[in-house]
């Protein structure tokens, strides 16, 4: 177990936002690759080891993403992204629709967690159809959830509520998307070994979530039922 971020990740990371431009960060590009780069990536292949041993049956892959920025997409900004992150996620194209584990770095500080980067509307409205339909899955997960302090709920929230559940289930209900996040500043287990575990233990705890947010894909487009109902 080894863990390569230190000071010098979080240095260099602010350095970064501030000197976002091609002459910098080539002149930097070894304290990147050494301080960045290369940790991220031992990170999360012992991560993802761990988890696909623990969890054979899921079809997880690992992906860092690269510092590049898209150059079709700057809008203004600089040509390097101002953090890095690792994702285990299905291998599809269309990943973004998908529930995911992640770990990210940026200058204030780390998070990791579970959840979707941009959840379709029919995956939410799936998601309340089956909280209508049947409840009790969900009300479990939300009791385990309401006693443990490590994650936050997180995800916009309809201006316009589309529609209305218990007390459990109402924080989760009436959301655009949702992740459950766990955001630190830099501390000490930062750059402890000890953090592949925390990581591990964290998106152990949350893989039922995956798991029940993964099912919703399978279950019927609730638009077409409401037609056939009318």
């Amino acid at each position: 177990m080894s863990n390569g971020f230190s000071n010098a990740t979080v240095d260099f990371l602010w350095s970064l936002r501030f000197n976002n431009d091609k002459t910098w960060f080539e002149s930097h590009k070894q304290d990147y690759v050494n301080h960045l780069q290369r940790p991220m990536q031992q990170l999360a292949q012992e991560v993802y080891d761990a988890i696909h041993a623990k969890y054979p049956r899921t079809d997880l892959t690992c992906r860092v993403c690269r510092i590049y920025r898209d150059a079709r997409r700057l809008f203004g900004r600089g040509p390097y992204k101002e953090g890095l992150w690792f994702t285990l996620e299905r291998s599809i194209e269309e990943w973004t629709r998908n529930p995911v584990f992640w770990f990210e770095v940026k200058p204030e500080g780390y998070s990791y967690g579970m959840g979707y980067y941009g959840a379709t509307p029919l995956t939410m409205a799936k998601f309340r159809a089956r909280i209508d339909r049947n409840p009790k899955q969900m009300e479990q997960l939300a009791r385990t959830f309401s006693r443990q302090s490590v994650f936050q709920l997180e995800g916009e929230e309809y201006k316009r509520p589309k529609g209305s559940a218990s007390a459990l289930l109402a924080p989760w209900y009436n959301r655009k998307n949702f992740s459950l996040v766990h955001s630190a500043p830099y501390d000490a287990q930062f750059s402890s070994p000890a953090l592949a575990a925390q990581l591990i233990e964290g998106f152990s705890f949350l893989m039922p979530y995956y798991e029940y947010a993964l099912s919703l894909e399978g279950d019927p487009d609730p638009r077409q039922q409401e037609k056939t109902t009318m």
